[in-house]
């Protein structure tokens, strides 16, 4: 199966989340069934974000959105952590500082975008502001709607300078929520994630369902699209990023650059190191 074909949201496609399975694990049945096509992938991936680094004529850039729990930190840890993480950045976006409120909303956005053979990814993004803003009245609704447009221009821009965007939404279920909090609870390693917003914000699921299928629908382009990947089973999630993350970079059609130097001059360095 094509998991970029299968994923992604058509430009102009209404998405219902509903009708959008987050337990389709394909053909596969057990974590064990995608173990060893998972390490090919981030083996694979390795390799291209070396050619990336090397040279320096593309970005990437990957955004992750989902419901708490979701699993931005474990995409973040098991499938893109196999990067080389010199040529590699994470930015987590919380409540914004009162110096990014007294800038447009896309300022801290745009300062963390990545420089030419850099990967970054977005632990949120600039889609918090018409997600949270608009779940929590924060702005009005003018406000947030007109920011559709301004992401999608923003994002066109990127493109344009060749930083390919890549966004990922992490479609879990609302039991699928309820089950990783009770581990958090069970789990001493995992109790330091609990907050005590999990609850109130699980409260607002229908609104934050509403909210992110607005911004898929509105915010999908052919040059920055949207994914939505099922991530109840953390093993397929992982599978299906990684697949989409590689086809993407192999489009690039990367070569190992030339060298910068003269290698003879550096060979005849060499050769009079090695007499001395």
């Amino acid at each position: 199966m094509d998991y970029t074909k299968r994923f992604i949201v058509t430009p102009s496609e209404k998405v219902r989340l509903r009708n959008i399975d987050p337990g389709f694990t394909d053909k596969h049945e057990r974590p064990e069934d995608v173990k060893q096509e998972l390490t090919h992938y981030q083996e694979r991936l390795r390799s291209l974000q070396q050619l990336l680094y090397a040279g320096k004529e593309h970005a990437i850039l990957i955004c992750l959105q989902a419901m708490d729990t979701g699993g931005k930190d474990g995409t973040i840890n098991h499938v893109l952590g196999a990067m080389n993480p010199q040529g590699c950045k994470v930015v987590s976006f919380k409540r914004p500082s009162s110096e990014e409120l007294a800038h447009d909303f896309l300022w801290r956005i745009h300062r963390a975008t990545p420089a030419k053979g850099e990967v970054m990814i977005f632990n949120r993004s600039q889609y918090e502001d018409v997600l949270v803003v608009r779940v929590h009245d924060l702005v009005s609704k003018n406000v947030w709607k007109s920011r559709y447009d301004q992401i999608n221009s923003f994002e066109e821009e990127l493109v344009k300078n060749n930083i390919h965007v890549l966004k990922f939404f992490l479609h879990i279920s609302k039991s699928e929520q309820l089950k990783r909090f009770k581990e958090r609870l069970d789990d001493p390693a995992k109790q330091w994630k609990i907050s005590e917003d999990d609850y109130k914000e699980r409260a607002f699921w229908e609104d934050y369902t509403s909210a992110y299928e607005d911004a898929l629908s509105r915010c999908s382009t052919k040059k920055a699209p949207w994914f939505i990947i099922p991530a109840n089973h953390k093993w397929f999630r992982n599978l299906a990023i990684s697949r989409i993350v590689v086809e993407r970079l192999e489009k690039l059609d990367m070569k190992t650059p030339a060298p910068s130097v003269d290698l003879k001059s550096i060979l005849k360095q060499y050769h009079a190191a090695k007499k001395s």
